[in-house]
């Protein structure tokens, strides 16, 4: 249960900005006022990114308990790794980061920044829940204080962190319908919908986790507030495409819609993938002119520079 009594310390800078994205409605055939972007890509530490709400809970608790050493997982090119490693070095604490599979002939995207920030990389060799258990217990019992940050950084503690934000964009945008997220680890949806309710949220599932629908449900469940039903989610599950680590024609092209009408980058995996499930609430009249909807950026550039079939794009 959410029982945390550790203050958040503060790793960003906010409240990030809410701008409008006038040409890329007019595009979609939505009015100018319609559709919004709240810009938790420039969160400031690391590169930014959604992860920073939820590491300011965590790391807090971390420093409660004399931690010497953060310890997490992820993908190659976890942004959630990146923004650990950031945030140790922030703290002066040692970071070190459990990749699933083998270490790659060469570091592209997330990889060199988890380096440049002095991280060490331990490569599971498996991408099985019990390959990284186990080499995640290995570090934890090689010395020092060790304090173990789940996947994704998320707990009901962390997506406390969106709770914040949600308050944030009411602020900005008092008026606001909805807001379309990229759903991973669950965290960031089940922050947003415990403050704005299941009625505004919209998460597009990345293929992250095996039951989306559980995860957000379970992580709410033991969240302060209303209880919400696992059937009254709403969530999308038709942008995964081949996999979590496979760019979709349809992230490909809303990649491309963001960046030719409003300058603004999104990554193949995460907001890619919520950009091209916003398209398709347009295409089929879920969002309509009249209403304003916040799509969320959770971050991930860098994640673009691990995925070099982009530059064909045209």
């Amino acid at each position: 249960m959410f029982s945390s009594d550790v203050p958040p310390i503060s790793l960003g800078s906010w409240p990030t900005p809410v701008e409008p994205l006038a040409r890329c409605a007019k595009a979609l055939g939505l009015g100018p006022e319609d559709l919004w972007i709240k810009r938790d890509d420039v969160t400031g530490l690391g590169g930014g990114g959604n992860k920073i709400r939820k590491l300011q809970y965590t790391c807090a608790q971390a420093l409660a308990v004399g931690a010497t050493t953060l310890i997490t997982t992820g993908a190659p090119q976890s942004n959630h790794a990146r923004l650990t490693a950031s945030s140790a070095a922030r703290l002066g604490l040692r970071c070190v980061l459990v990749l699933g599979g083998a270490e790659p002939e060469s570091a592209q995207g997330n990889l060199v920044l988890d380096a440049l920030a002095g991280a060490e990389i331990v490569w599971a060799g498996g991408d099985t829940a019990s390959a990284v258990d186990a080499a995640v217990q290995a570090v934890a019992d090689s010395g020092g204080v060790p304090f173990v940050i789940p996947f994704g950084g998320t707990s009901a503690v962390a997506a406390q962190g969106y709770v914040d934000c949600a308050r944030e964009i009411e602020q900005q945008l008092p008026g606001v319908e909805r807001v379309v997220v990229a759903l991973g680890s669950g965290g960031t949806m089940a922050g947003l919908v415990a403050h704005l309710g299941v009625d505004r949220v919209v998460g597009v599932d990345v293929g992250a986790v095996a039951d989306p629908v559980s995860t957000v449900a379970g992580l709410l469940d033991e969240m302060p507030g209303p209880t919400v039903r696992a059937a009254d989610l709403q969530i999308l599950r038709n942008q995964v495409g081949q996999g979590y680590s496979t760019l979709t024609e349809a992230s490909a092209g809303a990649i491309r819609c963001l960046a030719r009408t409003e300058g603004i980058f999104l990554d193949p995996t995460y907001t890619g993938r919520a950009f091209a499930g916003l398209i398709q609430l347009v295409k089929d009249k879920a969002i309509t002119a009249g209403s304003e909807t916040v799509f969320l950026h959770t971050g991930g550039l860098p994640g673009l520079f691990g995925h070099p079939e982009l530059s064909t794009l045209r």
